[in-house]
């Protein structure tokens, strides 16, 4: 078996996929809390933009992310572009679906823990999914114990993470659920790379694909609108509820006030007879 190196740059890959995990959990929570304030008709469009959020930033973009520090010596890596993008749109479609079942109608028990099962069973095969985008100079194969780890660190994360979009309430407890959820992200992805074996191939000479960081600047380029996007979208949610209430304050202030008006002439009458 090929040495696997899974910290090739040291700690940064590491240390900005957890970042981006992070980002992405926290975003997903702040919108899923917005879609727990909103009318019934607008809440799949919310939940929709945490399933971008919480899919394609704290979950997908984190594994690339933590990939770019993988390594094998003696071989080259490339990876193959369709199968990358496919795996971008399944952690979004995925993630979302359990947001769906969990967020819409009455919440549950029941929801949370099968929403849980079918998003961290998706998660699981993105991540392998992803991986089988690698293309490199030998043949792959996994431990099935420690395949079988992952998928249910997978789904108990998922779990976790959909419970945390139900009830977290306030700025303190979201930044410590995102700090929870990038963590259990961050686990399962390592623990499922854990289960990699390698043995390489003398006689493959050529590897298809494209080198992974070709894909690093349109990656960040794309991620930087979506973070930029999904933060404009909930805090102009912010500012616009902001905005009706005070409003709704200024209007019973008028109300208030011509209802004094009204009664004032009564009085100064009343005095004078």
């Amino acid at each position: 078996m090929a040495a696997v190196h899974h910290f090739a740059y040291g700690p940064i890959n590491p240390i900005i996929a957890y970042v981006m995990s992070f980002m992405g959990s926290l975003l997903g929570l702040v919108l899923t809390a917005r879609a727990r304030e909103s009318e019934p008709g607008r809440r799949a469009r919310w939940l929709a933009l945490a399933a971008v959020a919480i899919g394609g930033t704290a979950i997908w973009l984190m594994h690339f992310m933590a990939m770019l520090g993988f390594d094998v010596p003696g071989t080259t890596i490339r990876y193959d572009v369709p199968i990358t993008v496919g795996s971008l749109a399944a952690a979004v479609v995925i993630v979302g679906i359990g947001l769906l079942i969990v967020g819409l109608g009455n919440p549950s028990v029941a929801k949370v823990l099968l929403g849980g099962a079918f998003t961290g069973l998706g998660v699981a095969a993105m991540h392998y999914s992803g991986m089988a985008a690698m293309h490199l100079g030998g043949r792959v194969r996994y431990d099935v114990r420690t395949v079988a780890l992952s998928v249910a660190i997978a789904i108990v994360a998922a779990t976790v993470a959909l419970w945390f979009a139900l009830i977290v309430h306030g700025a303190a407890a979201t930044v410590g659920a995102a700090l929870i959820m990038a963590f259990a992200v961050c686990t399962m992805h390592y623990t499922a790379m854990a289960a990699m074996r390698v043995q390489l191939d003398a006689d493959v000479t050529r590897i298809p694909g494209v080198n992974p960081f070709v894909l690093l600047m349109p990656i960040s380029v794309l991620a930087c609108i979506v973070i930029s996007g999904l933060a404009y979208s909930a805090l102009g949610f912010s500012m616009h509820r902001e905005n009706e209430r005070e409003e709704a304050m200024l209007a019973e202030a008028r109300n208030l006030h011509h209802s004094a008006a009204m009664v004032a002439p009564g009085l100064v009458a009343a005095r004078h007879r």
